[in-house]
């Protein structure tokens, strides 16, 4: 049972450790994949009681058949595809604790992972996101090729969202009352929901971490730099960096030197992309 206590800014709460994971798949998703993802939950340290998967969509047999091999599961079916955010909206509304992970279907969770996102709520009971370094691999684990470290404090995250993600989603574990009462999961800003409910979390007061060690190990491949990077994904970066200069979180200086940049290595060809992907993280 939550306790809520009142702050200045926010409404923090004491909790115990329990959590829920949250995770979304659909049709086109890889069922090996989705299996080892599973299963990196299942081995986490300190167990999980509550792991949602929605199924945004018709699935395939293989999709279905993986999912019948875990029947203490939550499985979550919609009729049609709507996008991540909208099955991600819905479901944390399924999610039974405070303290939410979220996890995608291709990704392998460190066996430490949990606990170690814990303990960093248990240390700062004010914060209310915490991630950490994403590591890429390409065939294995054993094959690292790249990571993805973030700025460590709440306001260095804070300085670093003005230009980029302060926060690799697919690490992500969250408190589930923050995230409803900035207005959860959102897809007016397609393929940047997760980056534009930490900003209007960090407007709202709420604080965040990350943690330096890798939390997950996610694939990267030739499709992977297909959907970092394009005209159209250009265009609906720099339509988001645009509400940010609108609510003011940033100014022209971060438009210019952080958005636009950016924009232009997404137009690049992927190959090239992915050298430059490689050496800013």
């Amino acid at each position: 049972m939550l306790m809520c206590l009142q702050t200045d800014r926010i409404t923090t709460y004491h909790f115990n450790m329990n959590y829920s994971v949250l995770m979304s798949i659909y049709k086109a998703d890889n069922p090996t994949y989705l299996r080892e993802s599973i299963e990196s939950v299942i081995a986490q340290t300190v167990p999980c009681d509550d792991f949602v998967i929605v199924c945004d969509g018709p699935l395939t047999n293989e999709l279905n058949n993986v999912l019948s091999n875990y029947p203490t599961i939550n499985i979550i079916r919609y009729e049609q595809n709507e996008g991540l955010g909208k099955a991600l909206s819905k479901g944390i509304m399924e999610c039974k604790h405070e303290l939410v992970a979220r996890m995608d279907s291709d990704d392998v969770a460190a066996p430490t992972r949990m606990a170690l996102q814990l303990e960093a709520f248990k240390s700062n009971p004010e914060l209310s996101m915490v991630s950490g370094t994403v590591s890429e691999f390409s065939e294995d684990i054993g094959h690292i090729t790249g990571a993805r470290k973030l700025p460590l404090t709440d306001d260095a995250i804070r300085a670093f969202s003005r230009k980029r993600n302060p926060f690799n989603h697919p690490s992500m574990m969250f408190k589930k009352s923050a995230v409803l009462s900035s207005g959860n999961y959102d897809e007016t800003y397609h393929l940047f929901e997760d980056y534009y409910l930490w900003v209007r979390m960090l407007m709202a007061g709420y604080k965040g971490a990350n943690l330096e060690e890798t939390l997950v190990y996610m694939r990267v491949d030739d499709n992977t730099m297909v959907r970092r990077g394009g005209v159209s994904y250009a265009k609906d970066m720099l339509r988001f960096h645009g509400w940010l200069r609108k609510e003011k979180w940033s100014s022209i200086s971060d438009y210019v030197t952080g958005a636009l940049p950016h924009a232009l290595i997404c137009v690049l060809p992927a190959g090239i992309r992915k050298g430059v992907y490689k050496r800013l993280h």
